[in-house]
């Protein structure tokens, strides 16, 4: 069976709900969408696994207004969204991702005060791969919450950190930038939602000339924003926070590097991020890179591109690429405290 017709394929009964039961936490706990707040589901049902989302908020939001993409105009689509006020919830359930003429979905909807949960590029994760989308939406906030917390606690006083996998161990010897949260709690912060599945904490170094050591890239992203798995791991190379060598290397690898060398004039490292969602893992993937970066591990960007922390000789125009790779991690240090062993999170919630 073809990877299209098996994305087309209706997913069991069992999935559905699966997925009514992990949105309902979502849409309760996270999103805090309570009873009378409206509720707006735009959707396409080109795939099996859209239309099992669709269904289970069919079940969690009875007074929802519906809308098939495939079925309007945009204007339509557009005209929708002006019909809700803040605090209302919009949810995008797209096989692709929706095109508005220009109109940023996302962060549209956050300018005029709506909650917005988000699926994108479900095509990308055919047959298997859409139960293991819908268990990554499973909600725990204790988890969630309380060890994203403390992680994040851990991580804006951490002196150093320290990344070991295999026989590689690469040194951020610096202070790390205030940890970023998304961990389905929105109380401190200005929009409420965001991309589902969830799961991270990232940060980077505050010297990214501090970064230094050996790294295995077990999965990365590759030109087409899909996940790539070498048969072997990658070992990059790294000094004064740019990769200068690349052991093990793939073609497809290759090409990446290379493209952020044309572009850029050398491959920086910058985020550091602390993935939590415990659905994806070094084995259980899907194919989205956007999806997969929430897998329970670390994963590493490359190229000089990172929109949250500005950093003093990085110009926006010129920084073009942001790529994530995800490193082999059989432990994680933030000074002397290993905080991740076993291929989880150690800190207790805070």
């Amino acid at each position: 069976m073809t990877a299209t017709a098996l994305s087309t394929a209706d997913l069991p009964a069992s999935a559905i709900d699966a997925a009514t039961a992990h949105l309902r936490d979502v849409l309760a706990i996270a999103l805090e969408h309570g009873p009378g707040r409206r509720a707006l589901v735009v959707f396409d049902g080109r795939t099996g696994l859209s239309r099992a989302l669709v269904e289970a908020y069919r079940r969690n939001l009875p007074e929802a207004v519906f809308i098939d993409f495939d079925s309007v105009t945009p204007d339509t689509v557009l005209a929708a969204f002006k019909d809700y006020a803040a605090g209302d919830l919009v949810v995008l359930v797209q096989s692709t991702n929706f095109r508005l003429d220009g109109f940023r979905l996302r962060v549209e909807l956050f300018k005029l005060g709506l909650k917005v949960i988000e699926h994108v590029h479900l095509s990308r994760m055919p047959g298997a791969q859409g139960d293991h989308y819908i268990e990554a939406l499973a909600y725990d906030p204790q988890y969630f919450r309380g060890v994203g917390h403390a992680l994040k606690a851990r991580i804006d006083v951490a002196r150093r950190a320290e990344v070991h996998g295999g026989d590689a161990v690469l040194v951020f010897d610096s202070p790390l930038e205030s940890a970023k949260l998304n961990v389905g709690d929105y109380s401190a912060m200005n929009n409420v939602g965001g991309q589902f599945p969830i799961g991270e904490v990232f940060t980077e170094a505050q010297d990214l000339e501090a970064v230094s050591g050996r790294a295995q890239v077990h999965v990365f992203g590759d030109t087409s924003y899909l996940v790539n798995r070498p048969a072997a791991p990658i070992t990059l190379v790294i000094e004064r926070g740019r990769v200068v060598d690349a052991e093990n290397v793939t073609p497809e690898f290759q090409q990446v590097l290379d493209i952020i060398r044309r572009d850029e004039g050398e491959v920086w490292v910058r985020e550091l991020g602390f993935g939590m969602n415990r659905a994806f893992t070094r084995e259980r993937r899907v194919d989205d890179i956007g999806t997969y970066e929430r897998m329970c591990g670390i994963h590493l960007s490359l190229g000089a591109k990172h929109g949250v922390y500005a950093k003093p000789g990085f110009k926006r125009k010129d920084a073009r690429y942001h790529i994530d790779v995800f490193v082999v991690t059989d432990a994680v240090y933030l000074d002397d405290e290993r905080v991740y062993a076993d291929g989880g999170w150690t800190v207790a919630a805070s």
